[in-house]
């Protein structure tokens, strides 16, 4: 089957340039690494590409997935800009914990741009802190992972004693967000194929991740990734929480995606 009949097979599902796009990420792959009808079978099935060849490339790094770990998103890269902003803008030089890390893309891009940056990371799945160690390994970045459920309620005591840090510079964390309500509006290939435990929170809490990390009380500032719904609520509990300058920014899609919050 060539690059013609690829896109044939895929267009009535995604669409031209989309299959396109596809057909060309196949060709990059060594041939010997996969069988290609199984691949569009795969593809069909809306089982995600990155998946399917265990691997993605974001911010120019080749990221290892697995089913333990979410595809990182260009919007979570808008993040990373911002973490790097506030620790150069502000000269900073201590330590930054990243929360929920997953495959560990945003403690890797830092390290990528900051190679003096102590970087610390934390996942409550084991599955997903092993691509997480293995993606450092590979991209050349040092970074101190553990695992660790941060809704806990002696998460603060158990962060300062697994990273030997009394504080931190930054947080940054790209939390379970979504509400189960919202499972009608999603796709089927995140639905079906990227974990829920990643994903999820309970329609009757969905800002518990953001409460529980501010109430650890170990950093003066906070970078969330949000939910465009709830940008406000999230700010508002932020300075409850002790954070009472919050700014919220859009996203390359124009959505609130963005939550910067400080103590002072």
């Amino acid at each position: 089957m060539d690059k013609a009949a690829v896109i044939e097979a895929l267009t009535p599902m995604y669409g031209r340039r989309e299959a396109i796009a596809i057909a060309e990420w196949i060709a990059e792959e060594p041939e010997e690494a996969y069988d290609l009808r199984e691949v569009i079978a795969r593809l069909l099935k809306n089982e995600p590409l990155q998946y399917i060849f265990g691997h993605t490339d974001w911010r120019g790094l080749r990221l290892e997935l697995s089913a333990d770990t979410l595809i990182p998103r260009p919007e979570t890269s808008e993040l990373v800009d911002e973490v790097l902003r506030l620790y150069t803008t502000k000269a900073l030089q201590g330590p930054v914990l990243d929360i929920c890390t997953g495959s560990g893309c945003i403690p890797i891009a830092l390290g990528k741009k900051q190679p003096a940056m102590p970087l610390f990371a934390c996942d409550i799945a084991e599955g997903a802190l092993k691509v997480a160690v293995r993606n450092a390994k590979n991209n050349n970045v040092l970074i101190r992972f553990f695992k660790q459920d941060i809704l806990s309620p002696d998460a603060a005591d158990t962060i300062r004693e697994k990273t030997g840090c009394e504080a931190f510079d930054i947080i940054v964390a790209n939390p379970p967000y979504i509400c189960q309500a919202e499972r009608a509006e999603m796709d089927a290939n995140v639905l079906e194929y990227e974990p829920a435990l990643a994903l999820f929170v309970p329609d009757t809490d969905p800002l518990l991740f953001y409460r529980a990390i501010a109430r650890l009380h170990l950093a003066p500032i906070l970078c969330f990734e949000i939910n465009r719904r709830f940008g406000r609520h999230t700010a508002e509990l932020l300075q409850q929480e002790g954070y009472p300058n919050t700014h919220i920014l859009t996203d390359m899609f124009g959505e609130q995606r963005i939550l910067i919050a400080s103590q002072s």
